[in-house]
């Protein structure tokens, strides 16, 4: 896998407004931006290498320059769901951005990947053993790059 920066740490949670509340309060993020029931059908992902076909309620903010996103699992499974059973809520992963994401995948085990609605490719590979569940290696296309540049610009109100 080839070296990236970090652009994102994520949690997963079961309840959005006590972590957006929590990382607030830790964090000092302003404001949330809430993507209600995202669908990631069998079309566009893939979850343990078989179709993928579930939903999640995405949070988004800011602390600085580093983008903080919450994960709520609404159906179907997924490396949400899979981590929520293992593990409970907790630090999730952490998003390095590549131009090629296959390139920076290489020859990792890619336990989730696929296309979000807006275009964004990413592949969630294990990380266990630097000390958290999973790295998300994400292309994030300019479409979903305003709507980031958007959210970080709700910080600075």
């Amino acid at each position: 896998m080839l070296a990236q920066t970090p652009v994102q740490i994520a949690w997963v949670t079961t309840d959005l407004t006590a972590t957006e509340e929590a990382l607030t309060t830790l964090l000092g993020a302003k404001k949330w931006i809430r993507v209600p029931s995202v669908h990631f059908g069998p079309d566009s992902c893939t979850y343990r290498g078989r179709p993928a076909d579930f939903v999640a309620s995405i949070s988004f903010s800011y602390a600085g320059d580093t983008q903080l996103e919450l994960i709520s699992p609404v159906s179907g499974e997924s490396v949400y769901t899979e981590f929520l059973d293992r593990a409970g809520p907790g630090l999730h992963h952490i998003c390095v951005e590549a131009d090629d994401v296959d390139a920076a995948v290489g020859t990792a085990e890619v336990l989730q990947r696929g296309v979000m609605p807006g275009g964004m490719e990413f592949a969630y590979v294990t990380a266990e053993a630097a000390g958290v569940p999973y790295i998300e290696i994400a292309h994030i296309p300019s479409e979903i790059r305003a709507f980031f540049d958007y959210v970080k610009q709700e910080q600075q109100q």
